[in-house]
């Protein structure tokens, strides 16, 4: 599947990857790099992009790369979410390198790298593992 089909997939299934102005910006074999448009309703007491909508991004991103790795599995779902918050992210567009670490046929494992700052200044922000639960062939 190509960037394009992936995040139209996406958008279809999960209304709310619209609200948070989810983007695919590429996929491939095993990956996605994916991001969200900042906007001010995203920003929690403290300046900094909240908990939630990182998590919601990285869970989109963990979809995108079993999509791109899989194609047209919209019954996956995630099984497993867990998000280590490493620094505040800027205000700004958050970024979510996703791979797919082990693909099985009942369990995809992946990883997520959060992203935050301009071009070439990026700092990680948040590590996130989790596994998607993938529907019986």
């Amino acid at each position: 599947m190509t960037a394009a089909e992936v995040e139209e997939l996406i958008r279809a299934g999960v209304p709310m990857a619209d609200d948070l102005g989810f983007k695919v910006d590429e996929v491939g074999q095993g990956y996605a790099h994916t991001r969200i448009t900042f906007t001010e309703r995203f920003i929690r007491p403290g300046g900094t992009i909240s908990g939630p909508v990182q998590m919601a991004l990285a869970d989109a991103s963990m979809y995108a790369a079993v999509l791109a790795s899989l194609g047209k599995v919209e019954m996956a779902v995630t099984s497993n979410l867990s998000i280590n918050f490493l620094q505040k992210p800027a205000p700004c567009d958050l970024k979510a390198q996703a791979i797919v670490l082990r693909l099985g046929r009942r369990l995809a494992f992946c990883e997520v790298r959060l992203l935050s700052g301009g071009e070439g200044d990026e700092q990680l922000v948040a590590h996130v593992t989790g596994s998607y639960a993938l529907p019986a062939t």
